[in-house]
């Protein structure tokens, strides 16, 4: 067994660098298996340390060498003395996270995925024992801690199905009965992820006439970028139109995120899903609790929020300030302005998989469309026009701006003066007829990010033009 050692590493050249929720670099720059056997090293020190002999579970999706990797990375974990687990398949991520959620002896989660974004990326996300993201702290102290060799000690593995624990219980969350007596006709587009085959399994089981499009493996996705909105969206809006399909769902290629396409062939966005969920969770499920969500979300969750008599709390951009906040406790939904739904009663993380269910139980249970249930709901909270705009600046104009950004306080905005005024993710304005704008410059890339929602699209786009300007002048 390996144990802890101090390390005078040096720093010049083969620099890992950690993202929100772990590493992801092209597979042309960077990202291999020496990558994953560095960082598998570092956590299999700092958690054999904290945790000697615990458990930690592996999980891959359907991309270039991701199995081949996830095994690597068990391979140094169990060189620690960890017990190492790999998943039987790709699996979504939300099934490899519950199942360390429901396992006394794991200390955390390795998952060997990019999430959406295209093939030509790989990725290694870390989860703690919860199922839910480890802190950023901890992600540092990994990031000090990797060596620039790969190690070459390996220990065994254990292979496990996690696809089939977790369908088991997330069948029984929603009403079956009513779903099989609605028997809805659904299309499922997994976009050749780790989704494949388990939320078909799962709406099959529960009575639904399912069709999979875009079933793996390809390891390219056959030119597909595995996220659930348009353009990428085109075929399963297609097929559902073409089929006479009840409605149609995405799911990324970790299955985290989700995407649903009404009757009509139309996907929803983020900002229609949300309400709509909380909605149900709320009104037919009998549930109860808080709402967070990050300050980039549309007015509309916040409106649904109000109307269901629910405590909304808002956070800075980034699924983990989501996350410590469901760690207090009565919280009934988390939402990302991208679509991310998180259901604490069920698992710390966002699960796409899940969110499916619902919409299926709610269409089956009102007896309503998901065009129908979605205008019902802008019946009772009113319609808005949201949208997102990036402002490409180079990297000293981006640097630039955050640092005037403290001091901005516009009196007036595309002629119209903000009734709120706040700098706790950016600059956001508030305006009295419920409108909203926000810049707010990315962590990541030299851009600054501008969002804007009004009632009606000309009003939108004056607020939205207006701030890219002053973001330019700011820069």
């Amino acid at each position: 067994m390996r144990h802890l050692e101090t390390r005078h590493l040096d720093r010049r050249s083969n620099i890992i660098r950690f993202g929100a929720d772990g590493w992801q670099a092209r597979l042309d720059d960077g990202f291999d298996e020496a990558g994953v056997r560095r960082v598998a090293d570092s956590l299999g020190l700092l958690w054999a340390e904290a945790h000697p002999g615990a458990t930690v579970l592996v999980g891959y999706d359907t991309r270039h060498n991701s199995a081949e990797y996830a095994r690597a990375a068990a391979c140094v974990l169990a060189s620690f003395g960890l017990r190492a687990v790999v998943s039987d398949r790709p699996c979504p991520t939300p099934v490899v996270s519950w199942c360390c959620s429901r396992r006394d002896d794991a200390v955390g989660v390795v998952m060997l995925t990019a999430s959406e974004r295209s093939c030509e990326y790989g990725g290694l996300i870390v989860r703690g024992a919860d199922g839910g993201p480890v802190s950023r702290e901890f992600l540092d102290i990994v990031e000090q801690h990797i060596s620039l060799e790969p190690p070459t000690d390996c220990g065994e593995l254990r292979v496990e199905n996690f696809v089939d624990p977790y369908l088991d219980d997330l069948v029984t969350l929603v009403d079956g009965a009513a779903i099989a007596a609605a028997t809805p006709r659904v299309i499922v587009d997994p976009m050749y992820g780790a989704g494949t085959g388990v939320l078909a399994n799962a709406l099959e089981r529960l009575g639904c006439n399912v069709t999979e499009i875009h079933a793996g493996p390809c390891e390219d996705f056959c030119g597909l970028h595995p996220e659930p909105a348009d353009p990428w969206a085109d075929e399963c809006e297609e097929t559902v139109s073409s089929t006479g399909a009840d409605m149609g769902f995405l799911l990324d290629c970790d299955g985290d995120r989700a995407g649903v396409v009404d009757e009509n062939g139309n996907i929803l966005l983020p900002h229609e899903l949300s309400p709509l969920v909380l909605g149900h969770l709320v009104e037919n499920r009998g549930e109860s609790g808080r709402v967070i969500v990050t300050l980039t979300c549309s007015a509309r969750i916040a409106r649904q929020a109000e109307r269901l008599g629910c405590q909304l709390t808002s956070v800075p951009v980034g699924f983990s300030r989501i996350y410590r906040e469901m760690l207090e406790g009565d919280v009934v939904l988390g939402a990302e302005e991208y679509g991310g739904l998180a259901f604490p009663s069920h698992l710390l993380e966002r699960d796409g998989l899940l969110a499916c269910l619902l919409v299926v139980e709610l269409a089956a249970k009102s007896g309503r469309t998901v065009r129908q249930l979605v205008s019902d709901m802008g019946d009772k909270i009113g319609h808005m026009r949201y949208t997102r705009r990036d402002v490409r600046l180079d990297p000293a104009a981006t640097q630039a701006f955050r640092n005037v950004l403290p001091g901005l306080n516009p009196g007036s905005v595309a002629g119209r003066r903000p009734v709120e005024v706040s700098h706790a993710d950016g600059l956001r304005l508030q305006f009295d007829d419920g409108s909203w704008v926000l810049m707010r410059p990315s962590r990541s890339d030299p851009v600054v990010r501008v969002y804007s929602e009004a009632p009606t699209e000309g009003e939108r786009d004056r607020l939205l033009d207006a701030s890219c300007g002053m973001v330019r002048a700011g820069a």
